[in-house]
């Protein structure tokens, strides 16, 4: 095997590796979802249960940086930790969490539910859909390209109509959802996007 060929071979096994990262956690990402449905059944378990998986990861992961183990839960940090992360505290599902939390706090059950959709749809197939399709970067995104901001638009532009049904207000909450992911914010776009783009739909809801 020629130098050439070993280092496609290479470069193959790291983008399936990304792949299955990225599939992992935006898994998890559209999985919060599910979360509107259930505090229509029980708000406050609900909240509480998000604080409690809140305060046992961070257990969790604090242990594993000091070489403590937990099972399950580090397992499948690190299974889906990006190379970011390596030998860092993982930040992205603390961030999720209270993004999902102080949504819910914050806005109406409507508004709550439009900026938590945002969230598992938009944000969590952007990514995913760069990683896949992305070809044209776009310029100081830090990587961000077309293709996973045109998925992020869509994503918004579906879940939003599907529960305001207003064209105009779905559209508006897309193109601001798509600017803030464009924003090379880390793992804080976890807490911006659901809280800003519940926010700007309870202010163009009527």
């Amino acid at each position: 095997m020629s130098a050439d060929e070993n280092r496609a071979g290479i470069l193959q096994a790291q983008y399936r590796n990304s792949i299955k990262k990225e599939l992992v956690r935006k898994t998890i990402h559209i999985c919060s979802a599910l979360i509107p449905t259930l505090l229509t059944f029980a708000y406050y378990p609900v909240i509480g249960c998000l604080a409690v998986v809140l305060v046992l990861y961070v257990a969790s992961e604090t242990l594993r940086k000091c070489g403590v183990s937990v099972p399950v839960v580090s397992h499948i940090t690190e299974v889906a930790s990006r190379k970011r992360d390596e030998n860092k505290f993982v930040l992205g599902p603390v961030t999720l969490v209270l993004g999902i939390i102080v949504t819910v706090l914050l806005w109406k059950p409507e508004a709550a539910r439009i900026g938590i959709y945002a969230l598992a749809f938009g944000d969590g197939l952007a990514s995913l859909g760069g990683k896949l399709f992305g070809r044209t970067v776009i310029p100081f995104t830090h990587g961000k390209t077309v293709a996973g901001s045109l998925t992020c638009f869509f994503a918004v532009l579906c879940s939003s109509f599907f529960v305001c049904k207003n064209g105009f207000v779905s559209l508006v909450l897309a193109l601001s959802a798509m600017a803030i992911e464009l924003v090379p914010l880390g793992d804080f776009d976890n807490l911006v996007i659901p809280v800003a783009i519940g926010g700007l739909s309870t202010l163009l809801i009527r």
